[in-house]
């Protein structure tokens, strides 16, 4: 008995340190990673960088197309896949009968969040480009986006409201309250940190995808900023690797500029996700 004992805590051991080292091995890596594009790019970050077009020449090529598509797409897919991602999760979880068809619905809307990128880009190209004419615009990227986050919102939805206990339901329908009434007033605002978080996280996601606008039209060069959703865009991510596939010195400086805006982007928005569930983990107390 005792010997057995002393193993498991060998084995404890010995897995904690090895989740110590990978932990360290992940970190090195990424502060190396970020350090070296920091170096790098950090110095040509200005107000010039941030508001000139893209151009032949190095020193007086900037990000501001490719900023302003990025963040017109990043808008555009939050108003579409928000309400129609946490409108089917509530409809899923709350509505929903429990039987072999909804089982096999949550399964494949799982397996959607792995679905490679480019197969929702081509998706998208032949739905929103041909089929309902919406062309090369910033709304054929935003709603193929869309499709790619869904799942991901749907899953978070779900997740957060089985979070919440169902004491909570109970209560309010014995007080009298419709299941509408309770899902309004005690599960959602009950739930929506973690709804909050699923969603910011979800459209960090799309703000970094290449292979889907690519496929449904997004340019390499466009020398105006989207000012309405029919624009023609390019985006951060298209932009960088532009420049990366330059010969000259200085465009990969501005690449690694323009990565360090991309990553400050996801950043903040992972700061706001951060804060949003630890402001309603705050208010909520069960």
């Amino acid at each position: 008995m005792i010997k057995h004992s002393n193993k498991n805590r060998i084995k404890d051991k010995v897995f904690e340190i090895w989740g110590v080292i990978s932990t360290l091995i992940g970190i090195v890596l990424l502060v190396i990673f970020i350090g070296d594009i920091f170096i790098e790019g950090v110095r040509r970050i200005d107000g010039q960088f941030l508001s000139s077009l893209p151009s032949m020449f190095a020193d007086k090529a900037g990000v501001y197309p490719a900023l302003m598509g990025s963040l017109w797409i990043l808008f555009l897919t939050a108003i579409i896949a928000f309400p129609v991602g946490v409108g089917a999760g509530i409809y899923l979880e709350e509505y929903g009968k429990k039987n072999w068809l909804s089982s096999l619905l949550e399964i494949n809307i799982s397996n959607l969040a792995g679905v490679p990128s480019v197969i929702y880009g081509l998706l998208g190209l032949e739905i929103f480009v041909r089929i309902l004419g919406f062309g090369k615009s910033l709304l054929s990227g935003a709603m193929t986006l869309s499709l790619l986050v869904l799942p991901i919102v749907i899953v978070a939805t779900r997740e957060a409201i089985k979070a919440v206990p169902p004491s909570i339901r109970q209560a309010a329908y014995g007080l009298g309250a419709t299941k509408l009434q309770t899902i309004m007033t005690q599960v959602l605002p009950s739930s929506m940190g973690g709804i909050l978080t699923g969603v910011i996280l979800a459209l960090s996601r799309a703000i970094g995808e290449t292979a889907p606008v690519i496929v449904v039209g997004a340019a390499a060069y466009v020398g105006f900023a989207p000012e309405n959703p029919m624009d023609e865009y390019s985006v951060m991510p298209i932009q960088i690797f532009d420049w990366i596939s330059r010969p000259q010195e200085a465009f990969k400086v501005n690449a690694a500029a323009g990565i360090i805006v991309l990553l400050f982007i996801t950043i903040v928005m992972n700061g706001v996700a951060v804060y949003f569930r630890n402001r309603w983990q705050k208010k909520v107390k069960w």
